[in-house]
């Protein structure tokens, strides 16, 4: 494998949310064996963005082509001696890897570096515990930084791995480590008791709203999803031109015009390899998505990535159980494109999306349009069996809904209407639309899981 140096650019910073004096961070990119380069330059890029919206101040980018996986260092002991060069050279403070070495390669490659090393899932969690506003937010956060922590604890608590000691103590005992291990683990189930109780707070929130369409924002992290949420719905919502800056949901009242009102929910965004302890902690907030009738999916079409930024977020919905739910693609930021081929591209490929510049408030009207008409298609025909002293139900079906057929069975009325989704769930006729699609994965990690041994440098 080869390192090839890349001429470092002076970026914009992203943002000043850390301490005064910034780390400094050396970049490292990786391209796998038949990784395209360009992609993986693509990729270095939103690392970048990423560490200056951590802070960090970057002073150098390497790419490093690799021939084959290393299982002590990852990169090679070769590459890892030229990266440890570079740290010196420029005195970095830390290395970012855009992938995430085994616990005990990193341990190994911090040896060599003499250096801290940040991998990607670590980078992405910083972000998210300076975001982390809400006591909704913070406690998710915690628990998938607990989560990312617990496996690595051997390598930054070596110096504890010893027996207790003292009058009293002396004997097999416990190491200092394992005590460690103990105390988060112990940590994590009182959290996982927190969110628990937050997420049926916000389940009997979202109870109450169960008669009004909903449609929920789902895309990549700073597509505009929170610009166009204060566009539509003027809620206010935080909105900056950085990576993850919301993290909490929002829900407000969505008029639509014609006197039709939906609910509209704006959730935090997606990226590439999000941590999956991250996803699993944020499950109550992305439930905003899984219970939305329709997902608006916005799209950022100045992204030179924009297609595999698409890609991740399908790719994500898919695993949550969503494919049946209807989607609404929306390319955004169509004001900020230099390369007029690309809108062609994707009026002649999506006839359907709709494009817009939330900034600008173009396409607004068409997106509002687009929306009604998802609500006016979502329709379920029922059968239901009716008893007939039940006179409310009787008179609501026929004002809501379309009656196909009617028939007299013993003591019931057998009865066909057809009536939208909305309106059935309101009446108690529907039951929920999908299983609960994420699983609780936040259990403590089991001893196995916590060390996975590695040939030391």
């Amino acid at each position: 494998m080869t390192v090839s140096k890349l001429k470092t650019s002076p970026r914009p910073s992203a943002t000043t949310i850390l301490t005064p004096k910034k780390e400094r961070a050396l970049l490292v990119g990786i391209c796998r064996p038949g990784e395209n380069m360009t992609a993986a330059l693509e990729h270095l890029d939103e690392l970048a963005m990423l560490a200056e919206t951590a802070g960090a101040e970057i002073v150098e980018r390497e790419m490093v082509k690799m021939r084959q996986y290393d299982p002590a260092l990852y990169v090679g002991k070769g590459k890892a001696a030229e990266l440890a060069t570079l740290v010196a050279e420029f005195n970095a403070d830390l290395v970012v890897f855009d992938e995430d070495p085994a616990p005990a390669q990193a341990r190994n490659l911090e040896r060599i570096f003499k250096s801290r090393l940040v991998d990607r899932s670590g980078l992405i969690l910083d972000i998210f515990a300076k975001r982390a506003q809400s006591r909704e937010a913070r406690t998710q956060v915690e628990l998938a930084q607990l989560k990312y922590m617990l496996p690595r604890l051997s390598g930054a608590w070596t110096h504890l791995e010893r027996q207790q000691g003292g009058i009293g103590m002396r004997g097999p005992g416990e190491t200092q480590l394992e005590t460690d291990r103990r105390i988060i683990r112990a940590k994590i189930g009182k959290l996982e008791e927190d969110l628990s109780m937050i997420e049926k707070q916000h389940k009997t929130q979202r109870a109450k709203r169960a008669d009004v369409f909903r449609f929920s924002l789902a895309g990549y992290t700073n597509v505009g999803k929170s610009t166009l949420m204060n566009v539509l719905t003027q809620a206010g919502v935080y909105e900056e031109n950085l990576l993850f800056a919301t993290l909490d949901s929002t829900t407000r009242n969505l008029p639509l015009g014609q006197g039709i009102k939906a609910l509209l929910s704006d959730t935090v965004g997606f990226i590439r390899k999000l941590p999956h302890g991250l996803v699993a902690s944020f499950r109550s907030t992305l439930a905003e998505i899984s219970e939305a009738d329709c997902i608006v999916h916005v799209i950022d079409i100045a992204s030179p990535t924009y297609r595999e930024q698409m890609e991740t977020v399908e790719k994500i919905l898919n695993e949550m159980g969503l494919s049946d739910v209807p989607v609404i693609e929306v390319f955004n930021k169509m004001d900020a494109l230099d390369d007029p081929s690309v809108l062609k591209l994707v009026k002649e490929t999506k006839p359907e999306a709709v494009l817009i510049s939330a900034v600008k408030g173009t396409g607004i009207d068409t997106l509002r349009e687009r929306m009604r008409h998802v609500m006016e298609q979502d329709k379920v025909v029922l059968d239901i069996q009716l008893d007939p002293t039940n006179g409310k139900l009787w008179q609501e079906l026929y004002r809501v809904g379309e009656i196909q057929s009617t028939e007299a069975v013993g003591d019931t009325i057998q009865m066909k209407v057809q009536l939208d989704r909305v309106n059935a769930g309101r009446l108690g006729l529907l039951e929920p639309k999908r299983p609960d699609p994420w699983r609780r994965e936040i259990s403590s990690v089991s001893e196995d899981e916590e060390e996975t041994p590695e040939k030391e440098a």
